[in-house]
């Protein structure tokens, strides 16, 4: 299709132009020059009328028409000119050309009629005689101020009309050649004008394209320059606040690629648009997840929802909600913000997800040791403060009933106050202070062992059990704190000591390698169920309540155990099974 652009429109314009001032020019022109000549003519005419009259003048006054006619013939032998005189009547007394009496009366003729009242008179009119245009001049002859005839003189306008044609051809021809020589001024001119024009319209064209690199050199000293240089600061200002924006968006990619919180990006309609490496690990979502609605990627119902709560309110909004991720329960906090780009209403929600499993775990561990601790601590008060009661109330009098009473109280207090201490321990091993205070130092683990056996030969004989002590390696110095060591092994001792049966055996074995000492404690005992296996160093989770409480438990030793082993620089281990024993190895950094 035909556009008519601007270098056309200009073309089209110029020439337009050009025709239109030459049409009128020429036509201006052809008009004077016609006038002109005719004005000439008619001046000749008169001025030979005039002679005319003057030689005719003698005839005309005697009447005499037929010495007139003769006369009037011999005057004009060339025959270029016609003369006829007429009376005042309108007919003919003499004709240069024809026969008078064959002529018609011409008193309706146009300059018959104007010249009986001017001085003369003219007429352009086409003659049937000889078939050509002629111009009348017609002339009154006055007598005593009387007119007394009519001379009219008529030349043939075919000289007029020649000149006239070669002049409108040479100013026809001078036309065209000025309108093709404008024509090609015009398409100068325009592609001279239009080129820049051209040269910033496919700039701008390629700035739309994203081609901010493109710069325009124009020379032309003009507005067009102007503007040229103005796009050219604006597109490198654009790429400027572009790269500027690049970058941040580069930077915040980067920064929430690597952030330790799973981001993940829905539109309008809750699809998961985009996500991050976090997001990826966590929730197992793949390439051709991604479109997908959240529900189906993650399986929660209630993160649509919030989100068309969020888009609907343009708030930002904060949930805490449950995700099965390869059948596990994950607790997460979720913030939920709407992002707009274009428009004020969002198109976008951003959501993090703040994993609080642990947190959540760990919370409410201790909302139910603050149970089981108050139950532990309300249970032997309640028994002492009882059994107190009982013998203020006169039971002391009875010796065997009295003592009874008085060992439970002293019991329930023992338990008490164990129950405290671990508490106290916990409170320090928390505290950086009190960790930095403790000094490592080597320490010979067979004089630990020696000392423990002697220490718990009671408790041992008591249940009739079997303590067996096995060292497999020369190296037996380790790095690490007396009394630690001491709390641990006694805690696992005395916990094999106190689930497993009588006649039950108990081995405490040391091996190591060339950085560790591994100290193992076993025994025959009635074990630990799967379920309960992986929890069993939980600092706030207790297996059995009831069977902790009978054995005198605070169901915080395994979790004091694995703490200072960790704090040692080393890693404990567990194997189980239900009435078979239980196997617990600890590591602990050799001496070098």
């Amino acid at each position: 299709m035909f556009k008519f652009g601007i270098k056309n429109r200009v073309i089209f314009s110029f020439i337009t132009l050009i025709t239109l001032a030459l049409i009128g020019l020429i036509s201006y022109l052809l008009y004077f020059f016609s006038q002109q000549n005719l004005k000439l003519q008619t001046e000749h005419l008169v001025t030979n009328g005039k002679i005319i009259e003057g030689f005719m003048e003698s005839y005309l006054i005697s009447g005499n028409q037929q010495q007139l006619d003769t006369e009037l013939k011999k005057f004009n032998p060339m025959n270029n000119l016609r003369i006829t005189i007429i009376n005042p009547n309108g007919n003919v007394m003499a004709d240069s050309w024809e026969t008078p009496t064959n002529m018609d009366n011409h008193a309706n003729r146009v300059e018959f009629q104007d010249a009986l009242t001017a001085s003369y008179a003219t007429a352009l009119r086409y003659s049937n005689t000889i078939e050509k245009n002629m111009l009348y001049v017609a002339l009154p002859v006055y007598n005593n101020n009387q007119i007394i005839a009519i001379v009219r003189i008529a030349e043939t306008l075919r000289p007029i009309e020649t000149a006239f044609d070669n002049i409108r051809s040479n100013i026809i021809g001078a036309m065209f050649f000025t309108i093709l020589c404008s024509f090609i001024l015009s398409f100068w001119l325009g592609k001279k004008y239009t080129t820049p024009i051209e040269e910033i319209t496919l700039a701008a064209k390629n700035i739309i394209n994203g081609n901010l690199q493109q710069k325009i050199h124009l020379n032309t000293g003009d507005e067009l320059e102007i503007l040229a240089l103005t796009l050219n600061k604006l597109t490198s200002g654009l790429q400027e606040k572009i790269n500027e924006t690049n970058a941040e968006a580069q930077k915040l990619a980067l920064i929430l690629e690597q952030m330790d919180n799973a981001i993940i990006l829905l539109d309008q309609y809750g699809n998961v648009t985009s996500i991050n490496k976090k997001a990826r690990e966590i929730f197992n979502i793949t390439a051709e997840m991604l479109g997908k609605h959240s529900i189906s990627v993650l399986g929660n119902t209630l993160l649509g929802q919030t989100a068309h709560e969020v888009f609907a309110s343009g708030q930002n909004k904060l949930i805490t909600t449950t995700i099965s991720i390869n059948n596990t329960k994950k607790t997460f906090q979720v913030f939920f913000a709407p992002l707009s780009q274009h428009t004020v209403s969002p198109d976008k929600i951003l959501t993090v997800f703040h994993d609080i499993t642990v947190i959540q775990e760990i919370y409410e561990r201790q909302v139910d040791f603050v149970a089981n601790a108050s139950h532990e601590l309300a249970t032997p008060l309640t028994a002492i403060k009882g059994f107190s009661e009982t013998l203020l109330d006169g039971a002391y009098k009875d010796e065997a009933l009295c003592e009874k009473f008085l060992k439970i109280i002293y019991t329930e207090a023992e338990r008490m106050s164990r129950l405290l201490k671990d508490l106290l321990q916990l409170a320090k091993l928390d505290s950086a202070e009190y960790r930095e205070q403790i000094n490592l130092q080597p320490i010979n683990l067979l004089e630990i062992f020696t000392e423990i056996k002697k220490r718990l030969h009671q408790q041992i004989a008591e249940k009739k059990q079997q303590l067996i002590i096995n060292t497999c390696c020369q190296n037996s110095v380790i790095m690490a704190n007396h009394d630690w060591v001491m709390q641990i092994i006694i805690n696992l001792v005395e916990n094999s000591i106190k689930y497993t049966p009588e006649n039950g055996l108990i081995t405490l074995q040391y091996e190591c390698t060339e950085d560790f000492a591994f100290i193992t404690v076993s025994d025959n005992g009635i074990g630990i169920s799967p379920e309960d296996l992986p929890h069993i160093f939980d600092r706030f989770y207790r297996v059995d309540k009831a069977r902790t409480r009978i054995a005198g438990g605070s169901g915080l030793g395994l979790s004091l155990v694995k703490f200072i082993v960790e704090l040692l620089g080393g890693q404990i281990t567990v194997q189980s099974k239900v009435n078979q024993g239980t196997t617990i190895t600890f590591s602990i950094p050799l001496a070098q």
